[in-house]
């Protein structure tokens, strides 16, 4: 059976999971195992109880769920009410208000953690809320959460860096320096977006609640900010001194938010409760999709279908300027139904031969490959971040989707400015 016809039917497989209503983890899950029963000679049984498990007994893993706890706690206390606070006065001028608060949220969250999954859920337990309240249409808010999150990928420290740079035997120093000025264009792409937006939907912004402030003003209710601003200080600065890993800057970022919470008096039995089971929940969730991935991953390599496609494509003798066409929507495609770490594992070994053949700097490959990984996150039907944005808002995929398609063309426009405009990415590793 030809490769094609094996990837159309595990497509319909999952889709037809999708559409009864499985779960998502055990929707991943259920196609790994259909592929690894008929398509290899691999027992799925023990391969799915030995992948789950390594899944989930990662150390580096344990960052998540403690990020996602220091966002319930910043969400069920006055701590993120008092960051709008603090926000409202310096952003209110700008065209689309306190949606500006989503893009800077993650940005600054991203530079924390790495994590994609983690920046969507930290900033939206935090923003989504606040923004509801205030009356700020659904589709913007969603939208300005789910697109921006995504920075997590690119912005240092970035765990898919770390991945490419070991694969490839790329400094990792250089990538993570050259991932910084994408990242600064990605966020004001996005901000410009919705400054574009709001200009064109003036009736649908919701007037300030606290009016224009003369600076003194603004300077007063910045006091709001200091809290949140010296936590997630403090995390920044315990990684990058090298004090603490990214799971001990997570534990001491929750430990903040209590200490923090406790010193405004906000911090009570019921509060650390809820807290406490809220990102319980929500990170058996994305556990549980983790374990379908990593299992479904697994599955797609005993099947060949990355590998073979990969030297499809190197087997095309192509242009510079085709290839890199060929591979983005090569890793647009396949980004659909993998996680982007397990997308580099599994192609790296043929598709870097191909570039360095084609005379492509390998770090300007790293971040225009990270950028094409991003697109993955909000690209249905396995856009990891669609999955927890729909698990905290109750909406539709397709929906998710079609909120998020914006982002993604901002995100395709950063990929052409690479292109034309290499030193974007190279620039700054060359000064190191």
């Amino acid at each position: 059976m030809s490769e094609i016809t094996v990837g159309i039917i595990l497509i319909v497989v999952l889709l037809t999971l999708l559409g009864g209503g499985v779960w998502v983890g055990l929707t991943l899950a259920g196609v790994a195992w259909f592929g690894m029963e008929l398509f290899s000679s691999r027992p799925a049984g023990d391969a799915m109880a030995m992948t789950i498990w390594g899944s989930s007994s990662s150390w580096t893993l344990t960052a998540l769920p403690l990020f996602i706890w220091m966002g319930e706690i910043l969400y069920r206390t006055n701590l993120s009410e008092n960051l709008f606070r603090g926000l409202a006065p310096w952003v209110n001028r700008l065209p689309g208000r306190l949606l500006h608060t989503n893009v800077l949220g993650c940005t600054i969250f991203a530079s924390v953690c790495g994590s994609s999954a983690a920046t969507c859920v930290t900033v939206g337990r935090m923003n989504l809320p606040e923004l509801r309240r205030r009356g700020y249409p659904d589709a913007q808010i969603i939208g300005s959460l789910g697109g921006p999150a995504t920075l997590g990928l690119l912005i240092p420290p970035s765990i898919i860096l770390i991945v490419y740079g070991v694969a490839a035997e790329t400094s990792i120093a250089k990538l993570f320096i050259a991932g910084v000025v994408p990242g600064v264009l990605l966020a004001l792409l996005f901000s410009g977006w919705l400054a574009g937006w709001a200009l064109l939907h003036p009736d649908r912004v919701p007037e300030s609640a606290e009016g224009r402030l003369p600076l003194r003003e603004k300077l007063r209710e910045s006091r709001q900010l200091i809290p949140v601003v010296l936590l997630i200080l403090g995390v920044i600065a315990s990684i990058y001194s090298g004090v603490a890993t990214a799971t001990e800057s997570a534990a001491i970022g929750v430990l903040g938010a209590f200490l923090l919470s406790a010193w405004q008096k906000s911090l009570t039995w019921q509060s650390f409760r809820d807290a406490l089971l809220g990102a319980t929940r929500l990170y058996c969730m994305i556990a549980l999709i983790l374990s379908g991935a990593a299992f479904m991953t697994l599955s797609m390599g005993y099947i060949g279908l990355p590998r073979q496609l990969a030297e499809f494509v190197g087997g095309l003798n192509l242009s510079p300027g085709m290839l890199i066409i060929v591979l983005s929507l090569f890793y647009i495609v396949l980004g659909c139904f993998l996680d982007g770490i397990s997308t580099i594992v599994l192609t790296m070994g043929v598709v870097l031969p191909i570039i360095q053949a084609a005379g492509i700097d390998p770090i300007w490959f790293g971040i225009f490959l990270v950028i094409t990984v991003e697109t993955a996150q909000i690209t249905p039907p396995v856009g990891f971040n669609l999955f927890v944005l729909q698990s905290m808002t109750g909406k539709e995929i397709t929906y998710l989707a079609r909120i998020c398609a914006p982002y993604f063309g901002l995100m395709a426009l950063t990929l052409f400015l690479l292109w034309y405009f290499p030193a974007l990415a190279t620039w700054l590793p060359s000064h190191m």
